[in-house]
């Protein structure tokens, strides 16, 4: 089965929805259904996204995406300096 690509805008709006069924009585397992996606990818997005608002969502992307590309660019200067200590001690 081929997998479904949501954006972090959709997944609140499906947690809101399964909120919203589950307040007007309907059973979570049937309220998840109704939204399509299995239980595990519910409970999923429930703890990583849980009591965000869609712009909050949006701006902790942007945040991570922000992080990743800086943890990437501290390890590359951290091996750059690892290669000219080692290149100024003369073990080369």
């Amino acid at each position: 089965m081929a997998q479904k690509k949501h954006k972090p805008e959709e997944i609140v709006a499906k947690l809101r929805q399964v909120d919203v069924l589950v307040s007007q009585g309907r059973p979570v397992a049937e309220a998840i259904r109704a939204i399509g996606v299995t239980a595990f990818t519910y409970y999923r997005w429930r703890k990583e996204f849980g009591g965000l608002k869609s712009d909050q969502v949006k701006r902790l992307k942007d945040l991570e995406k922000e992080n990743e590309r800086l943890r990437k660019a501290v390890s590359d200067l951290t091996l750059e300096k690892l290669i000219l200590k080692e290149a100024a001690s003369g073990n080369f």
